[in-house]
């Protein structure tokens, strides 16, 4: 499945409160960007040159603080936090160990909704208890309260959000969604895609396809998120052994616990804007250490 890094979007104008003197506030106005980021190329260890964003523009969400005294000027600059929707359908493990994250401080963003075709399920329980908003998606029989796709992405703009997170979400994302959030919507899959992967293909039934295939190796794929069941671009992976007297709830506690590490570490990343895309459309995670390393 496949959801994109809009990962530069540009403020419009902003106004800057300059304190002179407590008594004597003056407003500056900076000059509107435009929307359309600009990019660089530059070659790094990679087999590809990578596109990189210009960081010319004040981005959408920058808050700029400035202030002068006389001993001189001190000014900085503060990233708003990624507003995050995140998709449930089971118990929601992976949503509890994002949202943990987000309030621990190694996430810098915000869940700002939970959606949910499953009203009664875990992770929308959870998301309640955290006074988190719960909406309904899509109108079935069994929740005649959902929402219908167009309404579903105009909640999803009233809250601003900026990337959706599919976590154990099983119905299909809609076409008007994925246009909605090009590029904006991750899923994470408990096999290693594109194997074991598709329509069908999800919880315990692919861990059981895993071994029966004979697989030494599975783990969790991250992946932006398409039209089709699990065929977008991967983001990330992580590779865990499959063993000789594996069952297949074994293989899945060992899979799981690797999916809630490294979903936070790619959300993350879509927070601090450190997806970058290689030549050939490929999605590429900057490391926040060294940023001439990629993964």
């Amino acid at each position: 499945m496949e959801a994109q890094c809009s990962l530069s979007r540009f403020c419009p104008n902003l106004s800057i409160p300059l304190v002179l003197s407590p008594k004597h506030p003056i407003l500056l106005k900076f000059p509107s960007y435009s929307s359309r980021p600009s990019f660089v190329r530059t070659n790094h260890s990679t087999s590809n040159s990578v596109w990189f964003k210009e960081n010319i523009a004040c981005r959408k969400n920058c808050q700029v603080v400035a202030s002068s005294s006389l001993e001189g000027d001190v000014s900085r600059i503060v990233i708003r936090k990624k507003k995050l929707a995140v998709f449930v359908s089971g118990g929601g493990s992976n949503f509890r160990s994002i949202h943990e994250a987000s309030v621990e401080g190694s996430i810098h963003g915000e869940i700002g909704v939970v959606v949910t075709n499953k009203s009664g399920c875990g992770g929308a329980e959870y998301a309640r208890s955290k006074n988190i908003p719960v909406i309904l998606f899509p109108k079935t029989k069994d929740e005649p309260h959902g929402l219908s796709a167009s309404d579903l992405v105009a909640t999803l703009r009233s809250f601003e959000i900026d990337f959706i997170l599919l976590a154990g979400y099983l119905k299909l994302i809609p076409l008007e969604l994925i246009q909605a959030y090009s590029k904006s919507i991750i899923n994470i899959h408990p096999s290693l895609l594109p194997s074991f992967g598709g329509k069908g293909y999800y919880g315990m039934k692919v861990h059981k396809a895993v071994i029966a295939s004979g697989a030494r190796f599975s783990g969790p794929t991250i992946h932006l998120v398409d039209e089709h069941f699990d065929t977008g671009k991967i983001l990330a992976q992580r590779v865990v052994p499959v063993l000789a007297n594996d069952a297949a709830e074994d293989l899945a506690a060992r899979v799981l616990k690797e999916e809630h590490h490294l979903y936070v570490e790619v959300v993350a990343a879509l927070c601090d804007d450190r997806i970058v895309w290689r030549e050939d459309g490929v999605p590429l995670i900057q490391s926040k250490d060294n940023p001439d390393e990629f993964y």
